[in-house]
């Protein structure tokens, strides 16, 4: 933990010079806090907003346009849900946040975006950067412009209020044997999880910019699961995750497409091993897999892009189906903001967006959305949704595979009961405004 003191300390310094233009400084996380961080709070008046710290962050309420988890009716199909995340989310020249932001709403659909926190650091205070294992201000993805920083803040702001959620990529991408995050002990990990938090709360007295407005949301709150860089380091991720208040992990070097199970308590959010088009082999759900197994540059032969963009999208609609038409099980699909061999991949998954969240029965939800609806299901209920293999459907159908599940409990959300916010579940789901 020496190293997020460390930090932290650099930060408070820097606030406290601030502090003679009307800032204060900002009460910091502590360890042990409640698992239930981030579900659904009554919302707040106008004149009960909060401001937090030297005013990057302010508690504005709950969180608006949100789903109301509903749980499952026995005999009852589960929706299919499908979240659509992207890794190291920030604004850059390509404007790709605010265009998926604007795809997002044209189609319902709400995703994760796992912000890299040293994005939210200008280049020359890049040493309040402690990495573990490494020393002060190294990364191996880039610090950020005060530029960059603003655009970046901007679109988590509109984001949020979208009913996005904020995730984290933590912050310097370091993998491999070589003082990677696979090599992280768990008080490391904690150490990287506190900075990541500390980013987010202190960039206005790191950048400078402010005469901007906070974001509308309590970070240390709101920030409920995370994947780690290149996938690894899980195992000792998920103890610091726990501890501090994270709901789910989608660090998994990979999983199937099956209902997910919890790891000592955190929902485990795997990307999935999907079909190939013309290949014998699957792969990861993510856009870098794909690449990986086509061009292997992110410049790559001209000829083949429209190909290559045709293979990841096919391979999604792929996965999509033997899902929708068989167990249901969500499936998770990751990003990039970047445009590797000439943008092929971001079409690829914006035309799978187009194509599968207006269907019947899909949602399309962030991870802490699709969180909150496993837990509102009855555990019985899940266990038999585990027990269908990938692409497989109940043989004698949903309503007598479901049949025997409990009645909820008195005072649960059940699907079609009365009240602005129910529907079936293979109808579109209402979400509630603040």
């Amino acid at each position: 933990m020496a190293a997020a003191s460390k930090v932290t300390s650099a930060v408070v310094t820097a606030m406290a010079l601030a502090a003679v233009a009307g800032c204060s400084t900002a009460p910091h996380r502590t360890p042990g806090r409640s698992a239930a961080k981030g579900r659904a709070a009554p919302p707040v008046k106008a004149q009960q907003v909060r401001v937090i710290g030297d005013g990057s962050t302010a508690y504005t309420g709950a969180q608006p346009n949100q789903p109301v988890p509903v749980r499952l009716k026995p005999g009852e199909k589960p929706p299919q849900f499908v979240v659509f995340s992207w890794d190291g989310a920030g604004e850059d020249g390509q404007k790709l946040f605010s265009h998926f932001r604007a795809v997002g709403k044209k189609y319902d659909a709400t995703m994760t975006y796992f912000l890299s926190g040293v994005y939210m650091l200008p280049t020359d205070e890049r040493e309040l950067y402690r990495p573990p294992q490494h020393s002060p201000g190294a990364s191996d993805i880039g610090f950020n412009d005060v530029k960059g920083i603003r655009a970046t803040v901007r679109q988590m702001r509109g984001a949020w209020r979208d009913g996005n959620e904020i995730g984290t990529h933590f912050n310097g991408h370091f993998c491999g044997p070589d003082g990677g995050v696979g090599t992280w002990s768990t008080e490391e990990w904690k150490s990287e999880i506190e900075q990541a938090e500390s980013f987010v709360q202190h960039w206005r007295t790191t950048s400078g910019l402010t005469d901007e407005k906070p974001l509308p949301f309590d970070y240390a709150k709101e920030l409920v699961g995370g994947r780690a860089p290149c996938l690894e380091g899980q195992k000792n991720l998920i103890p610091a995750a726990k501890e501090s208040g994270f709901r789910y992990d989608a660090s998994s070097a990979g999983g199937l497409q099956v209902w997910p199970r919890k790891i000592d308590g955190v929902w485990d959010f795997p990307l999935q091993q999907i079909p190939v088009p013309g290949r014998t082999f699957e792969t990861l759900s993510m856009d870098y897999n794909f690449l990986a197994n086509q061009s292997v540059t992110t410049e790559g032969d001209p000829a083949m892009r429209a190909s290559w963009g045709r293979q990841m999208h096919d391979g999604l609609i792929q996965a999509f189906n033997r899902a929708y038409q068989g167990n249901r099980a969500p499936l998770f699909i990751g990003d990039h903001f970047e445009s590797w061999n000439g943008g092929v991949y971001m079409k690829a998954v914006e035309d799978t967006i187009k194509a599968v969240c207006p269907r019947k029965g899909v949602r399309c939800v962030s991870f802490k959305q699709l969180a909150d609806w496993l837990d509102a299901q009855d555990p019985e209920v899940l266990g038999k949704l585990r027990g269908l293999e990938v692409g497989q459907a109940p043989q004698a159908g949903w309503a007598s595979y479901l049949a025997g599940s409990p009645a909820a409990p008195a005072g649960a959300a059940v699907s079609g009961a009365a009240g602005p916010a129910s529907a079936d579940a293979e109808g579109r789901v209402k979400r509630a405004a603040e």
